[in-house]
């Protein structure tokens, strides 16, 4: 499956004509890289969608991780599993994990089983509660990469891979401690939960956003 960042192509929104001269009715234009029923779901109802819950925002991050060198549809067909596994993306118990969960979650087939990822995803629990500490949420300290507010871009088909906003963020992430967290996984991170508006103009989800 194509990434999300790829070139996109606009769906087709009409469907073959019926006998007779009646038109059927147009399907909404969107962005290409929504295809099967939960990516339809995920792109209609939460790509894009500005966050500002600790948890939500926790979660994207063990995710967008955890995609690395996979496609997106691997890992939203597994977040459930994920879900489970990471207490339901609660950091402060996630933070808390040993070699003995470790080893379980390695064994577990409902996710990705890297060691890298699956320490990453700890070590980056423990990195965001030291965040929530200094900025009193993870929520005050991410949104300022694009000055507290979504940034609403314009494009017509070729999305970018990062920008420097998340090569800023992804900076400033390792510094404090963070893994899988380079400018393009930040990018996505960015796009998933709504600090940029990167669903193309022509889809019908475009202009719904920038009235929410």
């Amino acid at each position: 499956m194509a990434s999300r960042n790829q070139i996109i192509r606009h769906n087709s929104n009409v469907l073959p004509c019926p006998a007779g001269n009646a038109m059927p009715p147009s399907l909404p234009v969107r962005c290409a890289w929504a295809t099967t029923p939960a990516m339809i779901a995920y792109h209609d109802h939460e790509w894009g969608v500005p966050q500002h819950d600790d948890r939500v925002l926790f979660e994207f991050l063990i995710l967008e991780g955890a995609q690395a060198g996979l496609s997106w549809s691997t890992i939203l067909n597994k977040r459930e599993a994920y879900r489970k596994a990471f207490s339901k993306f609660n950091p402060a118990r996630v933070a808390k994990y040993d070699a003995n969960k470790v080893r379980e979650l390695l064994a577990n087939e409902g996710i990705v089983r890297n060691r890298l990822k699956i320490a990453a995803a700890i070590g980056n629990a423990r990195a965001f509660l030291a965040v929530q500490k200094e900025f009193r949420s993870f929520d005050n300290y991410i949104w300022q990469f694009t000055g507290g507010r979504p940034k609403t871009n314009k494009w017509t088909k070729n999305l970018p891979a990062q920008t420097p906003e998340s090569e800023a963020m992804s900076k400033d992430l390792l510094k404090r401690g963070f893994r899988f967290v380079g400018p393009t996984i930040c990018y996505a991170f960015m796009q998933a939960v709504g600090m940029v508006n990167d669903h193309l103009v022509s889809c019908f989800r475009y202009k719904e956003l920038q009235n929410l």
